[in-house]
């Protein structure tokens, strides 16, 4: 529970009286700040629901301190704009930048109060559920994942998602969950051998998430396998993960691979954290900043060297290793900053844990030959699971011609399946 509803950040003491008794009038908990500076603290300390941020004023335009939080990842909230002297570049700019409205004053009553209305419900609905993409940065990666989503969100397939250990995969389940629709996760794995049907009639109309099928036996895999076939039946939109190489997995005896094939018909890729690294600043902020906002507190600064640290690291934990390590950084830290002293020793404890004759995962004790083999290998299996096994787009990400790729594939002792006619992005036959 919030301790406000409204900040009112605006430098004219009668505006902010007049919106503050509005308000107030109509039951909601209203925070003043007159500038800039006192609207930093107050978001940090009062927690608004939303903010009503008036556009120019003395220490700092509402623009700037608009694009402060963005950067920040403290635009947790929503933001309605006001200005006296507005105009549409400028309330187009602030809409671009994260702003969920614009208001000119004088603000009429209704205005007003609509303009809340609809900020506060936005902001319930974001925290209730669903994935803003904003979460997880602005690289290019992130977009190309954008419209991924966007596009798996116009079918009603059942959708696999794909990435390494530590990838936000519930996170980015929800983008596909509702508001007032159910999200079911079974507790255990037994209950999708036990009671398939009455999982599904939970989840009537909604999203039945059901995790990592490669951490899953045989039996359970074949009773996911039998949900696929009646989820229509209930309006149940199934999402499973996958943290296993999916060439692997189709090449175990102990996997189904009939429920593998039917979820590689609609397969999402996540990026590893280390395709995003200009996104590690905004992911740094954004942590600490919901740290803060737990606790209470003003967030932690990670300095620049701190955070160029970071950027060259490889996480192999992805973004639950991010989450970790920054977490424990900001707990252990002395005073308001962490340096790079600090985020060496602690990555450190990580690179001296791991195998001293691996490096970058790789064995540099092997034989040239064999060494060579075992990075084509890593290659190849990379592409075709980001390209969902579709061997012609495989071929030309890696500029081989495809009879020559499934040549290489064989020797490298790589299964892979490719798809039929009866796909939309299907292979040509030979």
């Amino acid at each position: 529970m919030r301790s406000t509803d409204i900040l009112i950040v605006d430098d004219e003491i009668g505006i902010r009286e007049v919106l503050q008794e509005t308000l107030e009038d109509e039951g909601y908990t209203v925070a003043l700040a007159e500038n800039a500076e006192a609207a930093r603290q107050l978001r940090n300390q009062a927690r608004p629901a939303m903010v009503l941020l008036d556009i120019w004023m003395p220490d700092s335009d509402g623009i700037t301190l608009l694009k402060e939080w963005a950067k920040n990842g403290q635009l947790t909230m929503p933001v309605v704009m006001m200005s006296g002297h507005g105009s549409i570049d400028t309330a187009v700019e602030a809409t671009k930048i994260g702003a969920l409205d614009f208001l000119e004053k004088p603000i009429p009553l209704q205005k007003l109060l609509g303009a809340v209305e609809r900020a506060l419900k936005y902001g319930e609905n974001q925290s209730g559920s669903g994935l803003s993409l904003e979460k997880l940065g602005n690289s290019n990666v992130i977009k190309e994942l954008g419209k991924q989503l966007e596009r798996a969100a116009q079918q009603n397939s059942p959708i696999l998602l794909m990435g390494e250990s530590g990838s936000p995969f519930e996170m980015i389940a929800r983008y596909f969950h509702k508001t007032g629709t159910p999200w079911t996760e079974p507790a255990r794995a037994e209950h999708i051998i036990d009671s398939p049907l009455e999982i599904l009639q939970k989840s009537a109309n909604g999203v039945l998430y059901l995790g990592d099928i490669s951490q899953y036996n045989k039996g359970t895999q074949q009773s996911i396998a039998f949900l696929l076939t009646k989820a229509e039946r209930y309006n149940t939109r199934i999402v499973c993960t996958c943290s296993q190489p999916m060439a692997e997995l189709l090449n175990n005896p102990s996997q189904d691979g009939k429920l593998l094939n039917v979820l590689s018909s609609l397969v999402i890729n996540i990026p590893a954290l280390r395709q995003q690294t200009e996104d590690i600043t905004f992911l740094v902020n954004q942590i600490t900043a919901e740290l803060a906002e737990a606790q209470k507190t003003t967030p932690i600064r990670f300095t620049a060297d701190a955070i160029d640290q970071m950027r060259q690291y490889d996480w192999p934990g992805n973004l639950e290793q991010l989450k970790n390590v920054v977490k424990n950084l900001v707990m252990n830290a002395e005073g308001n900053e962490v340096g790079l002293m600090a985020v060496s020793k602690m990555l450190n404890q990580f690179i001296q844990r791991s195998d001293t004759e691996m490096v970058n995962g790789f064995d540099f004790n092997l034989p040239l030959r064999e060494l060579r083999e075992e990075l084509e290998r890593r290659y190849f299996e990379y592409h075709i699971h980001r390209e969902g096994q579709n061997m012609s787009r495989v071929a030309q990400k890696v500029g081989l011609e495809r009879t020559h790729l499934y040549r290489k594939l064989k020797q490298l002792g790589i299964n892979f399946t490719r798809r039929s006619k009866s796909s939309s992005d299907c292979d040509d036959e030979e």
